[in-house]
């Protein structure tokens, strides 16, 4: 059966989009079929960090009702299949938020996940994104503002119903000024899916237009994307430079 997994935040700018790309990516390497949606229909990044900022079809004219869902579905070059919303402003009033709960339905049998990217916040279009999924991940960073952002979305996804997966603690410098982990997780009382670090190739990556998940595989940031959507399927999993960092010491 599909799952349709809500990547939010209540913070923006702590790499919630780059998870959502990344994370979606790491589930195809799974042999996955996913789908990653720009549910952020104000601000969407998807499109732009996947090299298609401008298509005939975007999410928009679905929930205006003048496409069908299937044809606003596209391809990368990488495999990753993406649905983005338009960079127009014109139309932005008319849509109805509330018509994306549908619309995720209706990709179950399109894919085995499918990925929306909310938008920041606890609006109303981040709150369309929350009630669309069957779980929710919570993207944050080790500060104390993000963190207590993340709090306050996690105790509004619990009054929708919804069930949080889990954390992801992206950007980590392993800096000393930084909030440690552990007390992040005994913060939000939820469990820490994975740590992404801070990584120099993720502007490489937005440049290069693709997934740093495929244009540096290798990479720390990489390889916990990697784990964390292991953890998603239920299998266990190490990979091969941490097999060899074991083994050499």
């Amino acid at each position: 059966m599909s799952k349709i997994i809500t990547i939010t935040s209540g913070k923006g700018g702590v790499g919630k989009t780059t998870t959502a790309i990344n994370l979606g990516a790491a589930l195809n390497s799974f042999g996955k079929d996913v789908i990653i949606v720009d549910a952020n229909l104000t601000t969407p990044n998807v499109g732009l960090h996947l090299g298609a900022p401008m298509v005939p079809i975007s999410l928009n004219h679905v929930l205006l009702g003048k496409a069908k869902i299937v044809d606003a579905i596209y391809e990368h070059e990488s495999g990753t299949k993406i649905i983005p919303s338009s960079l127009s402003v014109k139309e932005l009033r008319r849509l109805d938020h509330s018509k994306l709960k549908d619309v995720s339905k209706k990709l179950r049998k399109a894919a085995d996940y499918i990925i929306l990217d909310s938008a920041a916040g606890l609006g109303e279009e981040a709150l369309a994104a929350m009630e669309s999924a069957d779980e929710l991940i919570i993207v944050t960073n080790p500060e104390i503002p993000a963190v207590t952002d993340a709090l306050k979305t996690a105790k509004v996804v619990e009054e929708l119903g919804k069930q949080v997966k889990g954390i992801i603690v992206s950007r980590v410098r392993g800096n000393k000024t930084e909030m440690p982990i552990v007390n992040i997780k005994d913060m939000l009382e939820l469990p820490i899916l994975g740590v992404i670090p801070e990584d120099k190739n993720m502007q490489s990556a937005l440049v290069m237009k693709d997934a740093l998940m495929h244009t540096h595989p290798k990479s720390k940031a990489s390889r916990a994307y990697r784990k964390i959507a292991a953890k998603i399927i239920g299998i266990q999993y190490e990979d091969e430079s941490t097999f060899l960092e074991k083994l050499f010491g």
